[in-house]
């Protein structure tokens, strides 16, 4: 297999309560999330840019999917400059910081860790 310039292509977060979960993001990310439906599934796209093909990702609502908590595998949020500007709004918006904003290693950037209202925890990814 040749190298890829990403491991990842696309990742959804599951969800049980679709509009809980829009408010929750839209409210850390200050964003307006935009919804599209996939067949029987309803998406919440996550901030990125999709012009400059950047990987990007979705809240999912749907038959078979069910958040992991803890158990399931992590996802990373790029939380632009600073996490901490979207790591403040996640207690207002009704999460869980599991893990203050702790450097990766020197010169690599820094990571935290939430708990969202639907059950996964998440990772947020900065370079400051």
């Amino acid at each position: 297999m040749n190298l890829v310039k990403n491991a990842i292509s696309w990742f959804e977060i599951p969800v049980i309560d679709f509009d809980r979960a829009k408010k929750f993001y839209s409210a850390i990310f200050n964003y307006e999330m935009p919804e599209m439906e996939m067949g029987p599934f309803q998406m919440g796209i996550l901030p990125h840019d999709q012009e400059g093909q950047g990987v990007g990702g979705a809240i999912i609502f749907g038959e078979g999917y069910h958040p992991a908590g803890a158990n399931g595998a992590r996802v990373y949020l790029n939380a632009g400059d600073d996490l901490n500007e979207v790591l403040e709004r996640v207690p207002a918006a009704g999460g869980i910081i599991t893990m203050a904003k702790t450097e990766i290693a020197p010169d690599m950037g820094f990571m935290a860790f939430f708990d969202d209202l639907e059950g996964n925890n998440v990772g947020l990814y900065s370079s400051k």
